[in-house]
């Protein structure tokens, strides 16, 4: 097998991709005891280089959240991790509560999710759809469905 060495640290990919995960799994595991007083932690996994990505968790910030943000050179490591499927993934991945929100799925959606609780990994945007929260451009909206996604399989939650 070729060993490819990344150019910044000297890693192989597949050494950092391990490393991406394992550090995926204990930022996630931890939970600092603020986070209730601040509103719901929403952790977010995005690249460093996303700017819609930026005014999403600006968008939830505004909504109530306690937001962490996490950048990674690579976002696939998080989203198999979490368990979003190929066609379910957009730009950056969070979790919150023990839920995982794929993409620009609005803050009523995922406090619904919240005050709902149902059986499921999480809720999805798929893709970038133009007037989503980060996605703005102006009076420009695309009809958009959230997804709710799990191992029973997919449904719409919320058309926006």
């Amino acid at each position: 097998m070729k060993t490819v060495k990344t150019k910044k640290n000297g890693l192989t990919r597949r050494a950092f991709a391990v490393l991406a995960a394992a550090g995926i799994c204990a930022l996630t595991a931890a939970v600092p005891e603020t986070a209730a007083a601040e509103g719901p932690e929403l952790h977010v996994f995005k690249s460093p280089y996303c700017g819609c990505c930026v005014a999403w968790a600006d968008h939830m910030r505004e909504a109530g959240f306690s937001v962490k943000v996490t950048d990674l050179q690579d976002v696939a490591p998080a989203k198999a991790h979490f368990g979003v499927a190929d066609g379910l993934q957009s730009c950056h991945t969070a979790v919150v509560d023990g839920y995982v929100i794929e993409g620009h799925v609005p803050a009523q959606d995922v406090k619904r999710l919240l005050a709902e609780r149902p059986q499921a990994t999480g809720l999805a945007v798929p893709g970038m759809p133009i007037g989503s929260p980060g996605m703005e451009q102006g009076d420009r909206h695309e009809p958009y469905e959230v997804v709710l996604f799990g191992k029973q399989g997919h449904s719409v939650y919320a058309r926006h």
